[in-house]
């Protein structure tokens, strides 16, 4: 699988592409924004780690202009760790994030898990499993999701927290449970990484934030779809 580095800090870059290369990974490395971008429109990969610092652009912009045509797994590495920009990170689109510095073997682990959950996403030949939930449709055959027949372009990570929502609708599911179910991680009370994407997928449903008519936030327990 094809991996995209992008950081201006040289030592960084050829740390992760040393890692990544010993697990059999091709990697290609950019130290600006616009060379990224430029080489995505030729060949996207199948995963980009972005540094949010960098001289000609931030990441946050390189994550928002890949999100508006790809759907590939999103890495942030940061050397930030306010809890506001990992919220921004998420928001805009990116799947995960790490704090520099960092272990590699660390990266190494995120990044394939990552493209495990982009594969199993975009597997065609799992069985036909589809659920209507009044006006949206959701298929684990196709990972297509539509509203009022019109199609919701959704990441790996939001189809996954959408279609959990609907196969258990009328129960409500947890911030902890969702994410150890599809992040398959330990859950910390200070994570507000479920919070930011129910965000992101209610303005992709097009929600009226004050009163979501389709996932619906239980106070102080968890969320749910009726």
């Amino acid at each position: 699988m094809d991996i995209l580095v992008l950081d201006d800090e040289k030592e960084i870059t050829e740390l992760v592409e040393l890692y990544l290369r010993n697990e059999g990974f091709q990697v290609r490395c950019f130290y600006t924004g616009e060379e990224a971008l430029a080489s995505v429109e030729q060949s996207p990969p199948d995963l980009a780690i972005l540094d949010v610092m960098l001289p000609d652009m931030d990441g946050f912009s390189v994550c928002r202009e890949l999100r508006k045509k790809y759907t590939f797994p999103i890495l942030m590495l940061t050397a930030r760790v306010e809890d506001m920009d990992k919220i921004n990170g998420l928001a805009i689109g990116a799947d995960d994030y790490i704090t520099k510095p960092f272990n590699p073997l660390e990266l190494t682990a995120r990044v394939k898990a990552q493209l495990r959950r982009y594969t199993r996403y975009n597997e065609a030949s799992a069985p036909e499993l589809s659920m209507d939930v009044g006006n949206l449709s959701i298929s684990k055959e196709t990972h297509e999701c539509t509203l009022n027949g019109k199609r919701v372009n959704l990441t790996p990570i939001e189809f996954d927290i959408l279609w959990l929502l609907c196969e258990n609708r009328g129960k409500v599911i947890s911030a902890e449970e969702l994410f150890e179910k599809v992040w398959g991680d330990k859950f910390l009370d200070c994570n507000n990484t479920v919070m930011v994407h129910i965000r992101r997928l209610r303005e992709k449903l097009h929600e009226p934030p004050r009163n979501p008519r389709i996932i619906k936030t239980v106070w102080g327990v968890g969320y749910k779809i009726e």
